[in-house]
């Protein structure tokens, strides 16, 4: 009996490491199944949002999940993970963790995680803390590695980079 009691008492530990994430209020309660079919319910995580190559969006678009932009979109996106489709235009800001451009951007680019394959053409800056560029790609603007570059109040601190840039041209 003590057995099964330290091997329940595990597996009700590995559920509290998902209470903290939730709200104080659940950790309270105590039983045990109700929290563990509650966290498993939030990490299934829902599929992305896929706006089709028939759809045209003018305005900003804002989410905490995933987006597949397959038409165009006039305005700026934030999302966790955006796919640019090969048929997508965009033209506004694109943030995103991470960034995966098949089609066009006219824009500024800023993500943890970029990614340009053969068939994307961006127009614009790029900020990163990691880049891909395929083979093909066709990008016209500046490219700038960033620590965070999710967080545009960067640019003052990005001032930095370009004093390396005459030390460059000194030496």
């Amino acid at each position: 009996m003590f057995s099964k009691s330290k091997i329940n008492e595990p597996a009700s530990k590995a559920p509290e490491p998902a209470k903290p994430d939730a709200p104080a209020a659940p950790a309270a309660s105590s039983p045990a199944p109700k929290s563990d079919s509650k966290p498993s319910a939030p990490k299934a995580k829902p599929p992305a949002s896929i706006l089709s190559t028939d759809l045209h969006i003018t305005g900003n678009l804002k989410t905490s999940g995933d987006i597949q932009v397959e038409g165009t979109v006039e305005g700026d996106i934030r999302a966790h993970l955006l796919t640019i489709g090969e048929s997508a235009t965009i033209k506004g800001e694109v943030t995103a963790d991470d960034v995966v451009i098949n089609g066009r951007i006219v824009g500024r680019v800023r993500g943890l995680k970029v990614r340009l394959t053969s068939t994307a053409r961006v127009e614009g800056d790029i900020i990163h803390k990691t880049i891909a560029i395929e083979s093909g790609a066709h990008f016209e603007g500046s490219v700038q590695r960033q620590d965070d570059p999710l967080n545009p109040g960067n640019a003052t601190r990005s001032g930095a980079n370009p004093a390396v840039a005459p030390k460059a041209e000194n030496a």
